[in-house]
């Protein structure tokens, strides 16, 4: 398919399903962190995210060499093992929606990381887009309902993520070029999740967490954070990329926040005009920083996807 050519129906739904899916992910950790310690989560997401995907890391093996491993286990690091302990935890201060928006910065901190340390070149309008979205992180992360500056500490540790996505991203742009995307993800994420469940079992008290009070509950949403928000959009994600192309995909990107932020209110989460300018701001910058150069995903969302990576 040419990227003139006009997306069907198809596709529309699965992109909506897909933003659908990783938007909701910011809700679903904050219902984990009803039951459950932050870390706790992050370590259920990973743990079930690289087990659901053994079956797609056994069969690739056979493609790797010994110059993949080390790469790879940085790919699961950075890509997935880090940025899910950091918006758990930062989710513990930080409303899900807010989360949301936040990690919408992921193609700003991807482009900056780019320019920084691998020879990426850049044009004004990336420049812009990087300046347009700091004000909008300056917003939200200061945002109180009186309308004076309040900076939230815990908003740090969900730019570390995005600078972890970012990192992830170019990584497998210029690093590791000759693997697909199903082999990268399936792969780091089996390694990232022998030290989650090790740690899961070994380091915390999981098992009396889930025999409480919502525990079945709280389980049961982080068991899908890490199965469909990972596996499952993955698949999604690489299909709608064959049925169309990159450019139509990447506007997930500014359908995850949308996403994040409804059903964060739904919720009963606070809604501030200070938060709707930072999103908008951010959401703006993010689209002047890549609409000329967007042949590839500028950055998916908290989302472990690593195929260009993809992300999560």
């Amino acid at each position: 398919m040419t990227e003139a050519a006009k997306p069907p129906l198809r596709a529309w739904l699965l992109l909506a399903l897909l933003a659908l899916i990783w938007g909701s992910s910011f809700l679903l950790i904050k219902k984990g962190l009803m039951a459950f310690t932050a870390t706790e989560v992050g370590a259920i997401r990973i743990s079930a995210a690289g087990w659901v995907l053994l079956p797609f890391a056994l069969s690739r093996v056979a493609k790797l060499s010994k110059k993949h491993w080390l790469k790879l286990a940085c790919v699961g690091l950075v890509g997935s093992f880090i940025p899910a302990f950091l918006f758990a935890i930062a989710q513990t201060q930080l409303q899900s929606g807010i989360t949301g928006v936040l990690n919408a910065l992921t193609p700003i901190t991807t482009l900056i990381l780019g320019v920084s340390f691998f020879h990426q070149r850049t044009a004004r309008a990336q420049v812009i887009g990087v300046l347009l979205g700091l004000v909008g992180t300056i917003l939200l992360v200061t945002a109180t309902a009186s309308g004076d500056l309040q900076f939230n500490s815990y908003a740090l540790l969900v730019l570390g993520a995005t600078i972890c996505y970012g990192l992830n991203l170019n990584l497998i742009k210029h690093k590791i070029t000759d693997l697909g995307p199903l082999t990268i993800t399936g792969v780091s994420l089996v390694m990232a999740a022998i030290p989650a469940t090790v740690y899961l079992f070994l380091g915390t008290h999981v098992i009396d967490h889930a025999q409480q009070t919502n525990g079945l509950f709280s389980l049961s949403c982080i068991l899908i954070l890490g199965v469909v928000g990972t596996a499952a959009a993955l698949i999604i994600f690489n299909y709608v990329v064959k049925l169309t192309n990159t450019v139509f995909t990447s506007s997930v990107t500014y359908l995850i926040p949308v996403v994040a932020v409804i059903l964060g209110v739904l919720d009963g989460e606070a809604f501030w005009l200070q938060h709707a300018v930072g999103m908008v701001a951010i959401l703006f910058g993010v689209w002047v920083a890549n609409r000329s150069g967007r042949s590839g995903l500028a950055g998916m969302p908290e989302r472990d996807n690593q195929k260009r990576k993809s992300p999560a």
